[in-house]
């Protein structure tokens, strides 16, 4: 059997073609991306409550979480729970370690006028919008606020 296509080479003009397709998207997805072009952000609010901590792994598996400000002691996460809680820890560390940062500087939990809670890594910019992980995944970190006094009312 012979090939009924071998005497005739593919068509040039859908090759160029393809060629201009793949480009032009290339092209406007990198512009879309620079640009911020469909995306949803939400606006910044102000924080409400706000909780400086500080993170500590026990030999044992348990995370123990200090307020970095009193030196208190907020919890003590027991090894095997809060698997949101150590993810996004981990998340943060993997961070600091590509940065060169250490463990010792604090964390900032808040909660926004709008009930938002966010967890920032003042040390490198990162913030996690905890919200967005359903109300089950941010319960563990709002628990860390339940004591604190609100901001306004707050002395520093």
């Amino acid at each position: 059997m012979s090939d009924p296509f071998g005497d005739r080479p593919f068509p040039r003009g859908a090759l160029v073609g393809a060629a201009v397709l793949v480009g032009a998207t290339i092209a406007l997805a990198a512009a879309a991306r620079w640009s911020g072009f469909g995306t949803t952000q939400l606006p910044e609010t102000a924080a409400v409550t706000v909780r400086d901590l500080r993170f500590d792994d026990r030999a044992d598996g348990a995370v123990v979480v200090h307020d970095a400000r009193t030196g208190e002691l907020v919890e003590v996460v027991q090894p095997g729970t809060n698997g949101f809680l150590r993810g996004a820890l981990r998340g943060l560390a993997r961070e600091r370690r590509a940065h060169g940062i250490g463990s010792e500087p604090p964390f900032r939990l808040a909660a926004g006028t709008d009930g938002r809670l966010t967890l920032e890594d003042p040390s490198t910019g990162r913030r996690i919008a905890l919200e967005a992980f359903g109300p089950a995944n941010s319960g563990a970190f709002a628990r860390l606020l339940a004591d604190v006094a609100p901001v306004a009312r707050r002395t520093q």
